[in-house]
């Protein structure tokens, strides 16, 4: 398997989440002479022990660290701009890549239930329109109050069954590789 024409052995896809930070970690456990971070084909910082002098380029500058000692690094403050190939380039680590996906965070659910000719209730989660980034990253499970409530796996619908007790709640969670939002209703309100 290859992801952008990258062999698979060779990269990790990292999830980081808008605002915050996210640090790509090294193979590297020997001493590091000299080390360069990159995007794609733009510098981001670089260091050698000659010079000890650390330096960032934009848009990275007051946004990232170096780990002087693993080669780490940590991006601060994280923009959607910032999804790229990252690489790093010493002789001491083992080149390594990573895709570094950003991601927004997620909303909190809409539900909304209507009833079947059968009387049985239907409810949907979904996921606002405006988060639109990523939609295939997001996971949909629920919580029942009994086994009246049938569902396929990560189905963004369940079925409850007409005998149900309307005075219960019902939650839909949804996920992604960073976090999760819950939403609740009470299947009273679903029906007249």
């Amino acid at each position: 398997l290859s992801l952008l024409g990258f062999p698979s052995c060779a990269t990790q896809i990292i999830y980081g989440a808008v605002n915050q930070s996210v640090t790509l970690y090294t193979s590297g456990s020997v001493l590091i002479k000299e080390i360069m971070w990159k995007k794609g084909k733009d510098k981001v910082i670089q260091w050698d022990e000659e010079d000890s002098h650390v330096k960032a380029y934009p848009p990275f500058i007051d946004r990232v660290h170096l780990d002087l000692i693993s080669g780490n690094l940590t991006i601060f403050n994280l923009t959607l701009s910032d999804e790229d190939w990252y690489e790093v380039d010493s002789l001491s680590i083992t080149n390594t890549k990573f895709f570094l996906r950003v991601i927004e965070p997620l909303p909190s659910p809409t539900l909304n239930c209507s009833a079947t000719p059968e009387k049985d209730i239907v409810v949907s989660c979904m996921v606002p329109e405006s988060y639109s980034r990523y939609r295939k990253l997001v996971n949909y499970s629920w919580n029942c109050f009994s086994a009246q409530c049938q569902n396929r796996s990560n189905s963004s619908e369940v079925i409850i069954g007409r005998e149900a007790d309307l005075s219960q709640e019902i939650q839909c969670i949804i996920s992604d590789p960073l976090s999760r939002q819950t939403s609740s209703l009470r299947l009273a309100t679903c029906v007249q």
